[in-house]
């Protein structure tokens, strides 16, 4: 028995299919990515608030801003 040609629409869909498949691995890796930068962003802001409350607290101490009446 000879084999048939596949029907050329069926043959567009898979190369879709596959198209298609390896842009959802794709977007889920830029997916990871994003959630990785955005925790190191939250990280690095959490630095900078402690920064920020440790130095108010030796501004005051050394009567470099005026306190709040």
């Amino acid at each position: 028995m000879s084999e048939q040609p596949d029907n050329l629409v069926l043959v567009y869909l898979r190369r879709i299919d596959e198209k298609l498949d390896r842009l959802s691995d794709e977007v889920r890796d830029v997916k990871m990515r994003a959630t990785t930068l955005e925790e190191s962003l939250a990280g690095v802001n959490r630095r900078l608030d402690r920064v920020e409350t440790r130095l108010d607290r030796i501004e005051r101490r050394l009567d470099l801003v005026e306190l709040p009446h």
